[in-house]
Formats: C-alpha cells, structure tokens, sequence
C-alpha cells in the first residue's frame, strides 16, 4: 500500500537520504579524491620535504670532514680498522695468512686541483642520502598510501621499517666486511714488481661509495620479492629451482672482491645466501597467504 507524504515529508525523506548516501560514499573512500594537479602538488612537497631533509644531513657532514674521512671513508684502506685486525688475529688462530692485512696502508692521492673539494661534497651528500634513507622512504610511502587498499596499507605498513632496517643491515655487513675486502684487493694487486699502485681519490670514493651502496640495496631482496610474489611475478617454487644458480653466482662474486682463499669466500658468501633463503621464506608466507 503506499503511503501519500505531504511536501514538507517528502522533503524531509529526501534530505535524509542524500546525508545516507553521503555517509556511506565517505565510508567507502575516506581520502578526499584529488585531482592530478593536487598529486603534482602533493608529490612537489614530498621531493621537497625528501630534498631538505638529506641536504640538512649533508650540511652537518660537510662541518664534521675529519669524522666523516678519517674515521669512516678512509678507515679501511689502513691495517689499524677494526675489521682488518680481527681477520688479522682469526688468520693467526686459523693459520690462515692470506686474510690478515697487517701491511695495509694505500697510498692515496688526489690528481684534481678541485678534486678534494668536490669529493668532499660528494661524501657529504652520500652520507645525508644514506642517513637520511628512512625518512625519504616514510615520504614515498605517505604519497603511495592513498592509492593502495586498506588491506594492502595495513599489510604494507611496517615495510618502511623493514626496508630502512635492511638497508642499514647491508650497508654496515658491506662497510665492516666486504669493503675491507676489496679494496684489500684491488688495493695491493699487481700484474708485476715494477709497477707500484697510487690509489687516486676519486677511484678509491667511487669503489667504497659503489660496493656499500649497492649492498645496501642488496639487502632490500626480502622486500623486492614480496611484492614480486604478491603480483605474480615470483613464486616459492622458481626461487627454489633456481638456488643452485644463485649459489654460484654469490660464490663468483665472493671470488672476485676477497683475498684468493676460500675461507674468505664463504665468509662473505653465507650472509648473502641466507638472504636469500630469508627472501624464499617471504616468498612462500605471501604465496600462501594468496592462495588461501
């Protein structure tokens, strides 16, 4: 049977309806939809507040050179950091000469006459890019946010943390060991007696700066195959047939930046293979957790 409503009720029913349908679509999608100019605008201030927070680290690294240089940059290239003497006292208990660098201070030299000035802002750059990765990452993440599902946002809310953490992890594994390694290395390396080495300073920054940074990210595998998995482009499985390629691939490398002794190389080859497995186990939790 329907019921005759007056004006002032139909009008009133109206109103009531278009606040439900209101409620309801600001429910739906609690972020305010913006336009593409507001997420230029948005990402202007994201670049912006990523810019000034590296540029403000930098300034203090550029005012603290002899911290910067002398007790981390150039640290490794003489047989009196910390790394060095440890392999040195573990080659002595494990009879093991090749991994102890007692002799080790490089000669190096600058070519450039603003080559020292510019590798000072270089460093000073690096060092606010590095410690201030955590912060750039929590701002790409606050602009992606609004674009992802709430299930995808709760998920994905710890992985500024995750990341940050294994980066630094990869950083400090590659400044402590794989660095002291290589430039072990390449540092003494000579094709004959004839020919001495003077490191020049841009080609000795350039590796450090080169192996720390790209280990860094390295140790971002575990986030990388979590979202490769969770699009489809990775499987348990594949990453498990293909272990035994990964294995060797790790060992060459290993090969190339250690001293020639196979200690060596597995000293730098199981962190990187744990990673690995590590990044299988995300793999499958994720793969599971899709299929269910």
């Amino acid at each position: 049977m329907e019921v005759q409503l007056n004006p002032g009720q139909k009008k009133k029913v109206l109103l009531t309806t278009k606040f439900q349908m209101l409620f309801r679509r600001k429910q739906a999608n609690p972020e305010k939809e913006m336009s593409f100019w507001d997420h230029l605008e948005e990402l202007r201030w994201t670049l912006l507040r990523s810019l000034i927070a590296v540029l403000s680290i930098a300034v203090l690294a550029f005012m603290n050179r002899e911290l910067i240089f002398d007790k981390v940059i150039l640290a490794p290239s003489t047989s009196d950091f910390i790394t060095n003497r440890l392999l040195c006292k573990l080659g002595e208990w494990l009879s093991i000469e090749a991994i102890c660098m007692d002799t080790l201070n490089l000669q190096i030299i600058n070519i450039s006459m603003s080559g020292q000035f510019l590798t000072h802002m270089y460093i000073s750059f690096v060092t606010g890019f590095v410690l201030g990765f955590p912060f750039v990452l929590n701002e790409i993440w606050r602009f992606v946010r609004p674009a992802l599902k709430q299930k995808e946002a709760k998920h994905s809310s710890k992985a500024v943390i995750v990341s940050s953490a294994l980066f630094f992890l990869g950083v400090l594994f590659s400044y402590f060991l794989i660095v002291p390694l290589t430039v072990n290395f390449l540092g003494t390396y000579q094709v004959s007696d004839f020919v001495s080495n003077q490191i020049s300073l841009s080609s000795y920054i350039s590796t450090v700066v080169s192996v720390t940074f790209s280990v860094g990210v390295v140790f971002e595998l575990p986030i990388i195959i979590f979202f490769l998995t969770k699009i489809g482009l990775v499987t348990p499985a594949f990453m498990r047939k293909n272990r035994k390629y990964m294995l060797v691939i790790l060992l060459i490398i290993s090969a190339i930046i250690t001293p020639p002794d196979v200690f060596s190389q597995i000293l730098v080859c199981i962190p990187l293979m744990g990673l690995y497995e590590l990044s299988i186990y995300v793999s499958e939790r994720i793969y599971r957790a899709g299929q269910s």
